[in-house]
């Protein structure tokens, strides 16, 4: 593989080698069974198809506001996003009054002129935004229901180390959100530090549940599995904080190298796992356990 000069040229030439690889099983409900999967030429064909959708719609260049819960659905976009060259913003879709003012804070701040979503969201478009007005210019699309043919009219966007690729915000808890302008040449190169860093192979076995729209679950357990060729099994947050046992479990049974999350996960699996629930569990194959002092 030649070295790329874009995340979407990363894609194209994964998806080129190995298209019937499935990179990405999402454990979806309690996060014990396997409700979604990606394989490397499915997540091409589901990128060309919402980047095709982007340009006819006159998303290139602008930038795209992410509003999807934890998923496959929340890939696809994102890989779309860069695909149609447009500028993904990662967010998470309100889903109680306290979400809303870090939603409007990112919405005011990023000026999206696309909204992608999911068509059950995007039928709730009105009352968003009657309570987010800063949405209210933006283009609403779905992407759930989207026919695959379209990715036959996709033009490759010829994106450069030093086009910019996403939108990062922090997480607003304890002062307005922030972005950081994020290039492909960043995230390419941050990559490449996570792959040595980590000792990241073809067959590594990435396990997460940490929310897609954040840095590291975006970057570490979304976007390096891509770049390392390997295997990321994923889980909702919610799933996790319920019931911790269900990150190890997942680690155990698809043999998991690489799982991580900021210390008060750890701490609430020591808490949370009572000794009968460690039974079966066998975390041998676990080589590396990263972790960071919170989710910001």
């Amino acid at each position: 593989m030649t070295f790329p000069v874009s995340v979407v040229d990363l894609l194209s030439q994964r998806a080129c080698q190995r298209p019937d690889h499935e990179i990405y099983t999402f454990l979806g409900g309690d996060g014990e069974v396997e409700t979604a999967h990606l394989t490397l030429g499915e997540l091409d064909r589901a990128a060309r198809a919402i980047g095709a959708l982007l340009q006819r719609s006159g998303g290139r260049g602008e930038r795209a506001l992410l509003l999807f819960p934890p998923g496959v659905e929340f890939i696809a976009a994102f890989f779309g996003c860069l695909y149609g060259g447009a500028v993904a913003v990662p967010a998470y879709p309100p889903r109680a009054a306290r979400t809303q003012p870090r939603l409007r804070s990112i919405a005011a701040d990023a000026r999206p002129r696309v909204v992608l979503t999911l068509s059950t969201i995007a039928a709730r478009a009105e009352a968003l935004i009657a309570q987010i007005p800063e949405l209210g210019q933006a283009v609403w699309l779905a992407t759930d229901d989207l026919p695959l043919d379209l990715a036959a009219e996709w033009t490759q966007p010829g994106l450069g180390p030093d086009d910019l690729a996403f939108l990062q915000y922090t997480s607003g808890s304890t002062a307005t959100p922030k972005g950081v302008m994020v290039s492909h040449g960043n995230l390419l190169d941050n990559e490449e530090m996570i792959r040595l860093a980590f000792g990241q192979s073809a067959e590594s076995v990435v396990v997460g549940w940490l929310p897609l729209y954040h840095d590291m679950g975006l970057i570490g357990n979304v976007i390096q599995p891509l770049y390392a060729g390997a295997r990321c099994i994923l889980m909702s947050p919610i799933a996790f904080l319920q019931r911790p046992r269900r990150w190890l479990a997942a680690i155990s049974r698809y043999r998991g190298t690489t799982s991580g999350g900021p210390n008060f996960a750890y701490d609430l699996a020591v808490r949370r796992i009572r000794e009968e629930d460690r039974q079966g569990l066998d975390l041998s194959s676990w080589q590396v356990a990263f972790r960071s002092k919170s989710v910001v």
